[in-house]
């Protein structure tokens, strides 16, 4: 009989190990799991000190760029926001949620569901504000802010995309045909020299910040130009800054601009939007 309490007690230790328990004293990047599909995926989140407001901590997905794709769980942390929250904590009083996307693949498809799985698990285990959730992301990632941002129109409170476009010819390093077919499937108008005019159509009407470099050599600005000038023929609540000589790495100066977490801090989603 004592040997059998042994063996539940070792199992309940292993279970408690490998479950995902918040408390009061898990602040900071926190590792976790999502499982979608069948497949385990790693995220981060990030926990600021201090309790929670009234109705839950505003928490924004951040998704990140080509470079920082993989399966260890910690690229995305280093580069944009994250890179920017390390610098100064005292500046993101939000969750942050981290998800990371397998190479070759871009913020759509299976990714995108990872990211939403990631976003919802994060949203009960630390309690997020469901009517301050926001999504901003940096290269593919910008591409991903749109996609996300279409596929979940009722979700997010406000959109902040870094060097985005939407031109799906700009992101050739996915060398997989597949990928760019679904996506293709489901936004016929990205393969348009100009798909900004009937994407803008498929977004909410929330603000959008869009931040680009002037010189940018990789995405050219004229993409970002598009999706501006089809926001604004909306009538979107738009802030666009553009960065005069300032290449592809717009994400150092777009995060660290004083301005805009106290703007992703105001915005809450509401019945009418």
């Amino acid at each position: 009989m004592h040997r059998r309490l042994g063996g539940l007690a070792l199992l309940l230790l292993a279970w408690l190990a490998l479950a995902p328990m918040a408390s009061a004293s898990d602040t900071g990047f926190l590792d976790r799991h999502v499982r979608v599909a069948g497949e385990d995926y790693r995220y981060q989140v990030y926990v600021p000190e201090g309790r929670p407001p009234a109705g839950g901590w505003p928490v924004l997905l951040f998704l990140h760029g080509s470079g920082e794709r993989g399966e260890d769980g910690l690229k995305q942390t280093q580069v944009g926001l994250p890179a920017a929250i390390r610098a100064d904590r005292g500046r993101f009083p939000m969750l942050v949620v981290m998800p990371q996307a397998r190479p070759d693949t871009r913020w759509s498809g299976a990714m995108a569901k990872m990211a939403i799985a990631a976003l919802d698990d994060s949203m009960r285990e630390f309690h997020g504000d469901p009517a301050r959730q926001l999504l901003s992301g940096l290269s593919i990632g910008g591409q991903g802010v749109w996609l996300l941002a279409a596929e979940n129109p009722q979700r997010f409170a406000a959109l902040a995309p870094v060097s985005s476009f939407l031109f799906l010819r700009l992101d050739d390093d996915v060398a997989n045909p597949d990928v760019a077919a679904a996506l293709l499937a489901e936004f016929p108008e990205l393969a348009k020299d100009d798909p900004a005019p009937e994407f803008a159509a498929r977004l909410p009407r929330v603000p959008v910040w869009m931040f680009h470099g002037g010189a940018d050599d990789l995405v050219p600005p004229v993409h970002a130009h598009q999706m501006r000038d089809a926001l604004r023929a909306r009538g979107a609540d738009l802030r666009y800054t553009e960065y005069a000589g300032g290449n592809h790495n717009a994400w150092d100066a777009a995060y660290a601009e004083p301005d805009l977490v106290p703007w992703l801090l105001a915005q809450h989603r509401t019945a009418a939007r």
